[in-house]
């Protein structure tokens, strides 16, 4: 019967200490679909030069221990590589570019893959420096990984890598697929 009691224990806590976890509580109209949690990262991360974007909100958006890892090629050494950083270790390096730069980046095609609670979305985006820009500065694919909880979406990861001469965003990515 201890055993048992143990077991149930270890249980309840693993439970517990799988629960997600979000410095803010998220506005419910940003995370109670796919398609509002997608649109409030792009949303949140946009805005002028010097403009303070919502750092509470973005945090809200990600599950407890999320990351966010952009890829690419060092133009020096030619490696590919990866750099992982939390929400907070992202914001820390965004704020200063933002701060000398506009920058709003929005979604072009999404192609998206759902097996009961999660969610696997490559996300084709174009960054520019104002929203009337004719072009963008920059093209590439977030890939989200996304969890539904039961009452909203939570992100787990966002794993990026912009466009190069070398890697073009194949023709499938440039238009939706749900």
């Amino acid at each position: 019967m201890r055993r048992l009691i143990l077991i149930a224990g270890i249980f309840v806590l693993a439970a517990a200490s799988a629960m997600p976890q979000s410095s803010k509580d998220a506005d419910p109209k940003d995370v109670d679909s796919l398609d509002n949690i997608m649109r409030a990262v792009y949303d949140v991360i946009s805005g002028d030069k010097g403009t303070p974007r919502n750092w509470d909100r973005m945090r809200s958006l990600f599950y407890k221990d999320a990351r966010l890892i952009p890829s690419n090629k060092n133009a020096q050494t030619g490696v590919v590589g990866a750099r992982v950083l939390s929400p907070d270790e992202y914001i820390k390096r965004a704020e200063p570019f933002f701060n000398e730069q506009g920058f709003y980046e929005r979604e072009s095609a999404r192609h998206v893959d759902i097996y009961g609670n999660i969610a696997q979305v490559f996300s084709t985006y174009e960054s520019r420096h104002s929203p009337g820009d004719s072009k963008p500065f920059q093209r590439g694919i977030n890939s989200f990984q996304l969890l539904n909880d039961g009452n909203r979406w939570w992100i787990l990861t966002i794993y990026w890598q912009p466009e190069t001469a070398e890697t073009p965003i194949p023709k499938k990515y440039l238009k939706s697929r749900d």
